[in-house]
């Protein structure tokens, strides 16, 4: 049997042979018993990393964790406690959901965590038969509460449901006038923006960005192939992730990477750097690029993957925008500098039967009502290069060294060429990204159905009823985006082809 390490109290310098004694000597020396504490508090195992951090960093005694109460806040919920005091500390591999589940009697504390007897080591209460019959009174007023609360949480469950259709109806039918510039930032609620940080903070997520060859390695491709671009240049990263574009950027010789997160990956990403041996040359720092101060007063370089769907869903280009008319030094440059939206048809009926025709015979039941509103949404997948049925058209070129954050909202008249008699049942949009200034040798990728799939896809905008056309047709057409009221990270677009018009949300 492998032994146990020793184990720090968490109360005083004591170390035990193993965690089982360490809890045991808190429970019997400090009066706190850690099986209480975490079914009291409910900890799971990240909570309970949280708790170990927090006594080790910020030292509490036991009396008072004891006076917290289920109610209060949790002094350890800060994610800042998710970093470990010592990453050594046996107690961050504990299972602590095992030991709890594993504790059959849980004793009855007082204010210093003793049992009523004064023994901590206690299991057992007896009650009068005054104070069974009270609690049994309290227990059946507890669930006649819970029940009305559940009726009420139901109840505002269904009328929230009935808020967001028709706040989604409203949001369509909104003016097409762009929203102020200067706003984009400030109308988002401090709520919003942690969710949309915080979905960032999924590894998932890096996975899958990682993994995309065509994004990665295009980023990899430029700055190696141009070290003489970054060679002894201060580089700013916005919205640095895992940090692998910083360390491209130190690999291709910049003196000092700064990396801006907002999400909490970035303590993953301060890990990442120094495993890589890169800590003296990648700085990273967690927060908006629009609310932190860098360590420095100009960069020559800033360097991002900024991206969404349909090249501007997220508004992430927003901060960079701010980064650059900030932080940039006169001759800088941003990367990718210029960037592209095109346009094409498609006649695959096969998607439009999967999202639009489907509602037509749904397990024997009609639903048809659903088509209108599913076409409302943009969806994202790769769409079959085969069934482009006209040619591309570009309807939007924004160079990022030089824009303005009112061109990111837009209107655009096009036309576009059928390439053979059919049906178009979508208009489907991708971008095009170059590593162009200042640049040796140039990069660049595409989106594009022809093109090798990214995690991107492609945004389709389905037409509920198909458009006839034939071969040699020119197709006239206008698009409008711009920012949903509602939230500014989201996309209102409007698309006119032929005879059809269709307004179309991405949230």
């Amino acid at each position: 049997m492998e032994e146990e390490e020793d184990v720090m109290c968490l109360f005083c310098q004591q170390r035990l042979p193993g965690v089982d004694d360490m809890f045991r000597h808190c429970r019997c020396d400090h009066g706190f018993d850690m099986a209480w504490m975490g079914r009291t508090w409910q900890l799971d195992s990240i909570q309970f990393i949280k708790f170990v951090n927090y006594v080790r960093t910020e030292k509490p005694t036991c009396e008072v964790l004891m006076k917290y109460k289920p109610g209060d806040v949790a002094p350890w919920r800060s994610d800042s406690f998710m970093k470990p005091h010592n990453p050594e500390d046996v107690l961050l591999q504990f299972d602590i959901e095992d030991m709890l589940e594993n504790t059959e009697n849980i004793p009855v504390m007082n204010s210093v965590g003793t049992t009523q007897n004064g023994d901590p080591e206690a299991a057992n209460v007896t009650l009068s038969l005054s104070e069974y019959q009270e609690l049994c009174h309290r227990l059946k007023v507890a669930e006649e509460k819970s029940a009305k609360a559940e009726e009420q949480i139901h109840e505002l469950l269904q009328n929230m449901e009935k808020m967001k259709i028709v706040t989604k109806d409203i949001v369509m039918l909104q003016s097409q006038e762009p929203i102020k510039s200067q706003n984009v930032i400030e109308t988002l609620t401090e709520d919003e923006d942690d969710a949309y940080f915080g979905s960032y903070a999924h590894f998932s997520i890096h996975e899958e960005m990682l993994k995309d060859k065509v994004r990665t390695e295009s980023y990899k491709d430029f700055m190696y192939q141009n070290k003489d671009l970054f060679r002894d240049k201060v580089v700013l990263d916005v919205g640095c992730g895992t940090g692998i574009l910083s360390m491209f950027a130190a690999r291709s010789g910049a003196r000092r990477v700064i990396s801006v997160d907002q999400s909490d990956i970035v303590y993953q990403a301060i890990d990442i750097v120094r495993e890589n041996e890169l800590e003296d040359r990648v700085t990273v720092i967690k927060g908006r690029i629009e609310d932190v101060e860098l360590p420095v007063d100009k960069v020559d370089i800033i360097i991002s993957e900024w991206m969404g769907y349909f090249l501007l869903f997220e508004s992430m280009l927003d901060s960079v925008l701010y980064a650059r008319d900030k932080y940039l030094a006169p001759g800088g440059v941003v990367h990718p500098d210029k960037c592209n939206i095109s346009l094409v048809a498609s006649c695959d009926a096969d998607l439009h039967s999967k999202h639009v025709t489907f509602w037509d015979d749904v397990y024997g039941h009609k639903m048809t009502c659903m088509k209108s509103e599913v076409v409302k949404e943009a969806s994202v997948e790769v769409v079959k290069p085969e069934k482009i049925i006209t040619d591309a058209v570009i309807v939007k070129e924004i160079d990022v060294c030089s824009c303005r954050l009112e061109d990111l909202q837009f209107s655009k008249h096009f036309s576009m060429t059928v390439k053979e008699d059919g049906q178009i049942y979508a208009i489907v949009s991708y971008f095009d990204m170059f590593f162009d200034k200042g640049c040796n040798s140039k990069v660049n990728f595409s989106t594009g159905p022809a093109h090798t799939s990214t995690h991107w896809r492609q945004t389709v905008f389905l037409i509920e009823h198909p458009i006839t056309v034939v071969k040699g047709e020119v197709l006239q057409g206008k698009i409008t985006c711009k920012k949903s009221r509602k939230d500014p990270r989201s996309l209102v677009i409007s698309l006119t082809v032929k005879d059809f018009t269709q307004v179309y949300l991405m949230d």
